[in-house]
């Protein structure tokens, strides 16, 4: 991939990693639309980064989805760059009341969505480059967030499968797979003592720099390369009993 001179959507790029990926690809020489379902927060990153261009969509919503495909093909044909960011991370178990439902939420914006916008999106003539955000829960689940573990090792299967689809295109794929970060992702001060994300991204640029197409940073690397009795080691350690 090329990190320069692009045209990038972030979707979620107002916040967590989203954000710093906003932010980094600004500082090399990108154009970048960041969209997401509060405007006051994508005019905070507005003034932080002017220049970005914002647009504010409901991505669990299928017709904003379509709305933002169509917004883009009309004022943004030379989209190049798609990066599915977007998530959201409920903590719960299976006897919670609301469970069904923040389920469905989870399922909705964290798979529904970016498939969705993938399909739309491959039908952009300009585009070069689908990057797709999983995590390293992806490959040993954590049960506090045993949905929102279960849709990333979704998204991951469907992201070896895309990347095979459309090797003969000219599109890549890149999969991004953060460990725990210090963001708000699941709720304000669960994720504090982890690692801050300006760190992350600078470990996966580097990678991009060396044509990675499946970048890791701390455990997640040390999980994507996990065998069935590692996955159990370190499944006991996120599960203690």
């Amino acid at each position: 991939m090329n990190l320069s001179n692009n045209k990038i959507l972030i979707t979620g790029g107002a916040s967590g990693i989203g954000l710093g990926l906003t932010e980094r690809f600004i500082k090399g020489g990108n154009t970048v639309i960041i969209c997401g379902r509060r405007q006051d927060v994508l005019d905070e990153a507005a003034a932080k980064f002017p220049g970005v261009i914002t647009r504010q969509c409901d991505l669990s919503v299928e017709s904003e989805r379509i709305d933002l495909y169509n917004w883009i093909a009309q004022n943004h044909s030379d989209l190049n760059v798609l990066v599915n960011n977007a998530g959201v991370q409920n903590w719960m178990t299976v006897n919670d009341t609301a469970f069904f439902e923040k389920a469905k939420q989870e399922a909705e914006i964290n798979i529904l969505a970016p498939l969705h916008l993938t399909q739309l999106f491959v039908q952009l003539k300009s585009l070069t480059t689908i990057m797709n955000v999983t995590s390293g829960l992806a490959f040993v689940p954590f049960s506090k967030v045993g949905v929102y573990s279960a849709t990333k090792a979704f998204f991951r299967s469907f992201t070896l499968s895309l990347r095979h689809q459309l090797k003969d295109s000219g599109v890549e794929v890149i999969e991004i797979i953060p460990p725990a970060l210090n963001t708000d992702l699941g709720g304000k001060g669960l994720h504090n003592a982890a690692p801050p994300v300006s760190d992350f991204i600078e470990s996966i640029f580097e990678q991009l720099k060396n044509g990675s197409n499946e970048l890791t940073f701390g455990t997640s690397a040390e999980r994507a390369e996990a065998n069935n009795s590692t996955i159990a080691e370190y499944f006991s350690k996120l599960n203690p009993s």
